[in-house]
């Protein structure tokens, strides 16, 4: 079962978490898989290498993509190496987890220049890869985006934008072909969210089961799944939505404790 055969992938932020589960899951359905990371060198050639395996093509490629040139770069790699391109995965994010009075305009200018001008920038370059080959871009945007966590001020207005600029590129690209979406996670089970939610994490976590319909947080596999399907045949008619997959979480969503 390799519905993806034949197809190109790229994942800004692949070497872990959600990223590293989408690189495998589509390379396990027959994608070749490009994909970047920042400093993660190790996990990133672990990464590689299990594509490898799976029978696919991998290309790993450092980027600090708070650099319009380096995202450029990115793109001339996967175009170097394999052509083209069918599935673009905007996953990579950064910030600085501060009340907004304590916000730094470094901190904003990183937030956004990943997540808002990165992600417009990569469709711009994508487009061209993707002609006539009915290509799909994937967001993943953030549970921040609809409702208020401490600390996620920033994160949160960038993902609320990013969620916007994915309505307009889906209602300008579908005529050529290119379907835009984007996933909403609720608390997945990554290092990133480890990290914000610090010593408080394995309460916040606990109360998070215990309000989520599904009676469990995500998983890394859960998101790639839906990224998949967004990314599939079967998803064609799916335009420039912003899919919640978050076990029912946002029906009430607690926080970490400060």
């Amino acid at each position: 079962m390799t519905p993806f055969a034949g197809k190109v992938a790229l994942i800004t932020g692949g070497s872990r978490g959600i990223g590293r589960a989408t690189a495998l899951l589509l390379a396990a359905l027959g994608a070749d898989v490009a994909f970047t990371y920042r400093r993660q060198e190790e996990a990133a050639t672990e990464v590689a290498e299990a594509i490898r395996r799976l029978g696919r093509r991998a290309l790993p490629v450092p980027a600090d993509l708070t650099e319009m040139e380096a995202v450029r770069r990115v793109f001339a790699r996967v175009r170097e190496t394999f052509g083209a391109l069918d599935f673009f995965i905007a996953n990579a994010a950064a910030t600085a987890f501060k009340p907004l009075l304590e916000v730094k305009e470094h901190n904003v200018d990183k937030t956004f220049a990943i997540t808002v001008k990165g992600f417009l920038v990569a469709a711009q370059e994508a487009v061209p890869l993707m002609e006539g080959r009915r290509g799909r871009i994937v967001a993943v945007s953030g549970i921040d985006s609809l409702g208020c966590l401490p600390r996620h001020g920033t994160l949160g207005a960038a993902k609320a934008a990013m969620e916007v600029l994915t309505r307009y590129l889906a209602a300008e690209l579908a005529p050529r072909g290119i379907t835009v979406n984007a996933v909403n996670p609720g608390l997945v089970e990554t290092d990133s969210a480890r990290f914000y939610g610090g010593d408080g994490y394995e309460a916040w976590k606990a109360q998070v089961i215990q309000v989520t319909p599904k009676g469990r947080v995500g998983t890394p596999e859960d998101i790639a799944r839906v990224i998949a399907f967004l990314c599939s045949e079967e998803a064609e008619w799916i335009c420039g939505q912003t899919i919640v997959a978050d076990g029912g979480l946002t029906l009430t969503a607690p926080s970490p404790a400060e």
